[in-house]
């Protein structure tokens, strides 16, 4: 997967779970599973939202690499 994220360590840190932070930022909880999972992309909106409601950047979060071919 090219976009790892730290979603999970960051709502943590909160003291959210995967139901409170969808609501936060308007999508499900299964959303929310599947960002952490890896399983599923966000928007750019979505991703920026994610980040406001953190206090950090989305590169905080967020880190695309590179799959070697």
């Amino acid at each position: 997967m090219p976009l790892q994220n730290r979603l999970k360590e960051h709502r943590a840190r909160l003291g959210v779970n995967q139901q409170e932070m969808g609501q936060m930022v308007g999508v499900s909880r299964q959303t929310i599973s599947q960002i952490e999972r890896g399983d599923y992309s966000p928007s750019v909106t979505l991703a920026l939202k994610i980040a406001r409601i953190c206090g950090v950047t989305v590169e905080d979060i967020f880190v695309y690499e590179e799959e070697n071919v």
